[in-house]
């Protein structure tokens, strides 16, 4: 099972001459780029965070599912990366990961199978993935014992509306003890995901979901051999899973794990939103020192300028995120040499397939074939849009192509 680059057809963002600047119009515009020196801040800040913090990091890989981006995170140190899918797990694996934690359940005669493959040919990785039901556990019982292969597995734990996941902590003890008496299944410990909890005031609501964690992890403890995992927490709420698990009576042999995702290029939206909200109320992410960059930008060309006080930008839906806030210009260019651009002057008011409408104030230079500089809100949908990205210095120049593989 090998990871394929695709090489019949080319790139959005192709390159047209080596080396390439960006501002130069040497690749195919538009094009995503990610900021050298910002992503490896943002990949040291969190690796920090969780080692003054004494936790383990495994940061959810379906970010990016970019396997350049993979082992610069395992590199500096995290101790697994997060998927949420058997085809995530395996990019995982052939990128060199060596601990996979499957935040989701494996259903499925050809998952099974291909986690199976996976197994017998990587066997030096480390795989989990959660269960929620009986009938899953059976399955997967059935189907890796038939193998004589073991599964490791975390059992999840779930809140009312939400996804998925045990609704009480009965429900999950229950769970547990039938599990116990399966062949071919290893329970290592308890997951969940606290960001399905919303509201004008979700922390609460997450705290009480954790602390409810911390006591089902002492009781699951009877049925765990060895280090008992305990993870949770995305993007947004991480320190407070820090408070809450570090602070809790847990097991003695126990490993808290958080898994957020997009602190990995951040962002300027949503993201940088949550990121204050959690500098504002936790001394350790202050007193760290540094903060995460938003390292994603979408670089675009006018390419219209139909009517007084509007210009028409060559992306659209089908090349950025646009679900959490449209992608706003941060930059002018033209001919290479940056313009002034002010907050005010340039704004992005409605976005189409391949075309963005930008509202020009009567000050605004907007000119056929400048450059704009786009930042944007919620990364993962943006990245899930390109088979490559183009990492580039501080002067737009290309460094390296990133393969994804979503």
């Amino acid at each position: 099972m090998k990871y394929q680059k695709g090489n019949l057809v080319p790139h959005k963002s192709a390159l047209l001459v080596s080396p390439a600047n960006v501002l130069n119009e040497d690749v195919c515009l538009p094009a995503a780029v990610i900021k050298k020196s910002a992503l490896e801040n943002n990949i040291e800040w969190m690796q920090r965070y969780a080692d003054t913090r004494g936790v383990s990091l495994a940061p959810h890989g379906k970010t990016t599912m970019t396997p350049w981006i993979f082992q610069q995170q395992q590199r500096a140190g995290a101790w697994a990366v997060g998927v949420g899918s058997a085809w995530q797990a395996s990019i995982a694996m052939v990128s060199g990961l060596k601990r996979v934690l499957m935040v989701n359940q494996l259903v499925g005669k050809a998952n099974m199978q291909l986690i199976s493959a996976l197994k017998n040919e990587y066997q030096d990785v480390d795989y989990l993935c959660c269960v929620d039901s009986l009938a899953n556990a059976k399955t997967l019982s059935a189907f890796f014992s038939s193998q004589n292969q073991q599964l490791d597995i975390l059992i999840e734990l779930g809140v009312p509306g939400g996804r998925c996941g045990c609704r009480t902590t009965a429900q999950a003890l229950l769970l547990a003890e039938e599990i116990s008496g399966l062949p071919g299944l290893h329970l290592r410990g308890l997951e969940l995901y606290e960001g399905v909890l919303h509201g004008e005031n979700p922390q609460p609501k997450v705290e009480a979901l954790l602390r409810d964690a911390a006591g089902l992890a002492c009781q699951l403890d009877r049925y765990v051999e060895g280090e008992f995992i305990l993870t949770g927490a995305g993007s947004v709420w991480y320190d407070v899973v820090c408070n809450a698990w570090l602070e809790a009576q847990k097991p003695a042999n126990c490993r808290v794990v958080i898994r957020p995702g997009c602190y990995i290029t951040h962002d300027a939206g949503i993201y940088q939103q949550a990121q204050d909200d959690l500098m504002a109320r936790d001394r350790v992410a202050c007193d760290l020192g540094g903060d995460l960059i938003s390292a994603l930008e979408l670089v675009a060309m006018v390419q219209s300028v139909p009517e007084s006080g509007r210009a028409i930008v060559n992306f659209g839906k089908r090349d950025s995120a646009f679900d959490a806030g449209l992608p706003q210009p941060v930059a002018h260019y033209r001919q290479g040499k940056a313009l002034p651009l002010t907050a005010k002057s340039i704004k992005t008011t409605g976005i189409m397939d391949q075309h963005a409408m930008l509202e020009l104030a009567p000050e605004a230079d907007v000119q056929v074939e400048d450059i704009l500089v786009f930042s944007t809100s919620h990364p993962c949908l943006t990245f899930d849009k390109w088979k490559a990205l183009l990492l580039v210095d501080e002067n737009y120049n290309v460094l390296e192509t990133l393969e994804t593989a979503f």
